[in-house]
């Protein structure tokens, strides 16, 4: 009885083993191993020796890694969300000021409902805002929304629309 008889046992152990991490990662590093591997049970198969079914699965494993894996990852990430969440979704929003803003201190109401404590941005004019004028978010610094006056006039829900330019 020759061990190398069931080799094949082992390279379906081994792209049984590589196919579960692969759902586990979902990086296509591990199916790439595994279809290398395919590629060694085969090689082994039509009666390849056990250093060269190692060889090919190797060799077929990096070609693909090297070859395959870059454009489905791209393919993967194209039809990625644009939308803006968090931290980015509050840049350039609008908003008016609750209780006067200063260099320091101050409160905004942003236009989605939601009120944030808040300073004047540097650069901006040095007098304070007022309650009731319109802001627009430059950036947010921790729990700060930093805002500067609103460019634009307000509109029809009283807060400033967002300028394109």
């Amino acid at each position: 009885m020759d061990i190398t008889s069931f080799a094949w046992i082992v390279w379906l152990v081994l792209i049984l083993v590589f196919i579960i991490i692969e759902m586990l990662t979902l990086d296509f590093v591990f199916l790439m191993i595994a279809v290398g591997s395919v590629g060694g049970l085969i090689s082994g198969l039509f009666g390849a020796e056990w250093w060269l079914q190692l060889l090919i699965a190797a060799a077929l494993s990096v070609l693909l890694i090297f070859t395959i894996r870059p454009p489905l990852l791209r393919l993967l990430k194209r039809g990625g969300d644009p939308t803006k969440s968090n931290v980015d979704a509050l840049i350039g929003m609008s908003g008016a000021v609750v209780s006067t803003v200063s260099r320091t201190s101050g409160l905004v109401k942003l236009a989605v409902g939601e009120t944030w404590t808040s300073r004047l941005a540097p650069g901006s004019a040095p007098a304070d805002l007022v309650p009731g004028e319109h802001v627009v978010v430059v950036a947010i610094e921790g729990a700060t929304a930093v805002v500067a006056p609103a460019p634009i006039s307000a509109g029809a829900d009283g807060f400033t629309e967002r300028s394109v330019s």
